[in-house]
């Protein structure tokens, strides 16, 4: 079951930077709504499950940052014969910093709204025994001191379908 959760994990962060991934998709919101967001490329998608605390003082963290990450995998053998068929639960969490406090969550809210938008056009077969079915639920952080002087996360969860032999 392990095997499945790392390659959820990989291939949602290829999703989101891919081709049509999230940059193409903030520099979309750039051009509607005339708001300045920072660039998030490859390096700044992670596939970890680490806070904000801790990868602050362990990495050169640059913001805005998305880490992926696989949060359960639930075998519900769905189909008898194969060693696994069930949910994937995944996350995507957003963080923002910046340095005036009435920034921070505007900033978040269009990222939010970029991942989720990314999401959205990638609904189906993720790959061979991995489907997304396209609903998502999106948990806001309050603000907090970190990060250029505020700092703020979303979270976004999303399950996945999985059949492995």
């Amino acid at each position: 079951m392990a095997h499945i959760a790392g390659q959820a994990a990989g291939r949602a962060k290829e999703i989101l930077t891919g081709f049509a991934g999230i940059e193409r998709e903030i520099a979309r919101i750039r051009q509607e709504q005339g708001i300045e967001l920072g660039t998030v490329g490859a390096e700044d998608v992670r596939t970890q499950n680490v806070g904000s605390e801790l990868a602050e003082k362990t990495a050169g963290v640059k913001y805005p940052s998305l880490y992926v990450y696989c949060e359960s995998v639930t075998n519900l053998v769905r189909e008898k014969f194969r060693s696994f068929s069930g949910k994937i639960s995944m996350a995507v969490e957003v963080r923002v910093s910046h340095d005036r406090l009435e920034k921070v969550t505007d900033e978040l809210m269009a990222y939010v709204g970029a991942v989720t938008n990314v999401l959205e056009r990638n609904r189906g077969e993720w790959s061979p025994g991995l489907y997304y079915a396209g609903g998502y639920k999106v948990e806001l952080g309050a603000v907090k001191p970190g990060g250029k002087h505020f700092i703020q996360t979303a979270k976004i969860r999303f399950d996945l379908d999985g059949s492995v032999d």
